[in-house]
């Protein structure tokens, strides 16, 4: 539950220090004292978007603190995924927010993304607030309501794969049943380059043995004068003997000494073995020598090959390889294209099955749908009968619709509100008040699906009074035996049922303003439910009816 809130900074207030209770919180106040702000504060404590306008006028940055203790499994397993632990069962969230729009968000110190915040905390609070009662009035959202108190996503999942599966097959089938006029140009088009690549005759490599080719060409004539003069060098000439004749001199002398000294004879093997790499690469130069041969014709041919390589990179490709990965990929095509008619067919028998499938699960979704539809009828309208609503009636309209991701069914609430009369769209005829009550009995109906221990409830008491803001406070506290309850009101008879009492008030100091929280006991509590019943004007009979809501609230 949440055992405490630290603000500092946040829109008026400077500073403020909650210590909340188990069972049932109130928070009551004047109207713009500030009680918005608090449900603000835990919003972004659960990792909800906020925004630098919030942080106080004046200071660098906002900062919230919520300690959280008696942590759930689910908690706990859910931190534990991302590596993070509950300290002693207690888990330590905070949230800063910066005037000029960063942030950031740590839980037990650690740094933490506000995406896994918001997954944490949703586990730990579920926040009712005005807004939601609009989605009352949005029938697109009644069935996640349903399937929400149903319990129906592993049934989802299965369909929603088969689905999944319906839409790929229908894919394929649109891209292979294109019009015969369009096959025509596409299979003109692919024979075309595909006869072009493979006239080529590509090799991997080959451009670049070419391009080398052209240079050895381009630069035959000072080629072959350096392989001479190297030759000239190693073999000598008319004037002048060659490296090969000095070396094999210096081998002979040198085999000479090792005769007489033993410790020569590893410099003259040595000697011995590079004269014979010599003679060898003497050898070399002279048969390359040999075989060099200019031809205008061949340096003609490579450029031509050459600029085919290049025209063809300019239509399919940076390389020779990717030319002929597109040879590869065009061939597959056309295949395919070919092939279509034989494989439309056997797509649209693969869709029919796919169809046959996904109506199946699609079937299961329904009747699983139908039947939590009866028992979600039935369990708010004991909700709402205790609510003082006995002659409303809810029902769950379904209409079938085409296969979509989430099933064949749209579905609407109705109700009744007057015995007799035929249940209508609960979007057009529900007053305000009715749909708090409404929406409260629907929360405290799908609180038993989870297991999250905190439920705040901001302004839940909208467009009620007298015996009904009676019977919603006595709702809030019997779910507030089992679960944490906060709540924001305006109405007396619902502070008077909580069994701690926060007041928010706003003042005034040297033209600044503050809002201060502050935990009200027995007397603050009567003078602040007088307060609301007298509308800020306290009389001794006022105070003596605060004092008697009081009594009968424990």
């Amino acid at each position: 539950m949440l055992s405490e809130l630290y603000i500092k900074n946040l829109a008026v207030i400077e500073k403020a220090d909650v210590v909340f209770e188990a069972g049932f919180n109130v928070f009551t106040g004047e109207t713009g004292a500030g009680k918005s702000i608090v449900i603000d504060a835990i919003n972004a404590i659960l990792g909800q978007r906020t925004s630098k306008e919030i942080v106080r006028s004046g200071t660098d940055k906002a900062v919230i603190q919520a300690v959280f203790t008696n942590i759930s499994q689910a908690v706990s397993e859910k931190l534990a995924a991302y590596g993070y632990e509950a300290e002693d069962g207690e888990l330590l969230v905070q949230r800063e927010i910066s005037g000029d729009g960063k942030g950031s968000a740590r839980i037990s110190g650690r740094p933490v993304t506000v995406s896994v915040l918001r997954e944490i905390g949703s586990l730990l609070i579920n926040i009712h607030g005005q807004h939601d009662n609009q989605i009352l009035l949005r029938p697109d959202k009644h069935i996640d309501i349903l399937d929400a108190f149903g319990e129906t996503a592993p049934l989802l999942e299965e369909y929603r794969t088969a689905y999944r599966h319906l839409l790929e097959i229908h894919r394929q089938i649109v891209a292979l049943d294109t019009s015969e006029s369009e096959k025509e140009r596409r299979i003109d088009l692919l024979s075309y380059q595909i006869q072009e690549i493979r006239a080529a005759k590509l090799q991997l490599g080959e451009d670049e043995q070419l391009e080398n080719d052209r240079k050895v060409l381009l630069n035959y004539s000072n080629i072959l004068e350096q392989l001479q003069t190297a030759y000239e060098c190693l073999f000598g000439n008319e004037e002048a003997t060659g490296a090969a004749d000095q070396l094999s001199e210096a081998v002979q002398a040198l085999s000479a000494a090792a005769e007489f000294d033993s410790g020569l004879t590893g410099i003259s093997s040595r000697l011995t073995d590079l004269s014979y790499q010599i003679e060898d690469i003497s050898q070399e130069i002279s048969s390359t020598l040999q075989e060099m041969d200019y031809s205008p014709r061949q340096l003609d041919e490579i450029e031509e090959r050459l600029d085919l390589i290049y025209k063809l990179k300019r239509k399919y490709g940076d390389s020779i390889a990717d030319i002929l990965h597109y040879l590869e990929e065009a061939e597959r095509e056309l295949d395919s294209i070919t092939m279509s008619e034989e494989r439309l067919a056997e797509w649209k028998a693969a869709e029919k099955e796919a169809l046959r499938e996904a109506r199946k699960y699609a079937d299961r979704l329904t009747a699983h749908r139908k039947a939590a539809a009866e028992r979600l009828v039935y369990e708010i309208g004991e909700e709402l009968r205790f609510l003082d609503m006995p002659n409303v009636r809810l029902a769950v309209d379904f209409q079938e619709t085409k296969l979509r991701s989430g099933g064949r069914d749209a579905v609407e609430f109705f109700i009744s509100t007057n015995p007799g009369e035929p249940p209508k769209p609960l979007s057009k005829i529900a007053s305000g008040g009715e749909l708090s009550r409404i929406m409260l009995a629907i929360k405290n109906v799908l609180a038993d699906r989870d297991e999250v221990p905190t439920l705040i409830f901001d302004e839940v008491d909208t467009g009620i009074s007298g015996r009904a803001a009676q019977k919603v406070g006595l709702k809030l506290k019997d779910v507030a035996r089992h679960r944490q309850i906060i709540c924001v009101t305006h109405l007396a008879q619902i502070a008077a049922l909580a069994d701690t009492h926060f007041l928010i008030r706003k003042e005034f100091v040297q033209d600044q303003t503050f809002t201060n929280v502050h935990k009200l006991d027995f007397e603050g509590r009567k003078r602040e439910i007088a307060r609301i019943i007298g509308t800020d004007h306290i009389t001794e009979l006022t105070l003596k009816n605060a004092e008697e809501m009081l009594k009968q609230g424990k």
